[in-house]
């Protein structure tokens, strides 16, 4: 197995693990929070609880947005050739460095905080447009729908909910577009380790 192979599979690793130490640290803030609502919260606000839910949940970003980076390096690895997928790809990564600094920067660490959140949440839908584009250049096309479907579901759900404001604070959006990305970085994280076993 070849260098390349290896870090594929190695981010690959991490694009499947992501999700799941993100959403259990994520969980068990809230099981730990007092008085967290769906519909009156944003998840940052759970960064600025007493106890050990600041620490679940911030922690928990900065641990997600440091596999999320290796997970993205070996997507700019997977678009080595190919000019459009490299800087998409370093737009990516500029997404997880977004995600890690939400968790170094609570929620009372204005106006960084609001900074680095609306980045996390605007970058993620246009890296994946372009990532999406360059599946389709290289022939990948289940690979770029999907990618596609999971950058639209992400955007989708933040219009919907300043269209309507369907509940007092964003907790519910943020979920459900996290949700959007996980389900795509684990979906890409299994084929990349699939593609280093041909």
């Amino acid at each position: 197995m070849n260098s390349r192979d290896v870090w594929l599979r190695i981010s690959g690793n991490c694009g499947i693990i992501t999700p799941i130490i993100a959403f259990t640290l994520i969980s068990l803030a809230i099981m730990y929070s007092s008085n967290f609502s769906w519909t009156e919260n944003a998840l940052s606000d759970l960064g600025v609880q007493e106890g050990i839910t600041a620490p679940l949940f911030n922690y928990g970003l900065i641990i997600s947005g440091i596999l999320t980076l290796i997970f993205a390096s070996g997507v700019f690895v997977l678009f080595n050739k190919m000019l459009l997928g490299q800087v998409d790809a370093f737009v990516f990564i500029l997404n997880a460095l977004a995600l890690t600094a939400i968790g170094l920067f609570p929620e009372n660490i204005k106006p960084t905080h609001y900074q680095v959140s609306v980045a996390f949440f605007v970058l993620y839908p246009i890296s994946m447009f372009v990532i999406g584009t360059a599946f389709l250049l290289k022939d990948t096309v289940k690979t770029g729908l999907f990618t596609f479907l999971s950058a639209a579901f992400a955007a989708a759900v933040w219009i919907i909910y300043f269209s309507t404001r369907f509940a007092n604070d964003v907790a519910i959006p943020e979920t459900i577009s996290a949700l959007s990305m996980s389900a795509w970085a684990a979906v890409l994280g299994y084929k990349m380790q699939k593609d280093t076993h041909k």
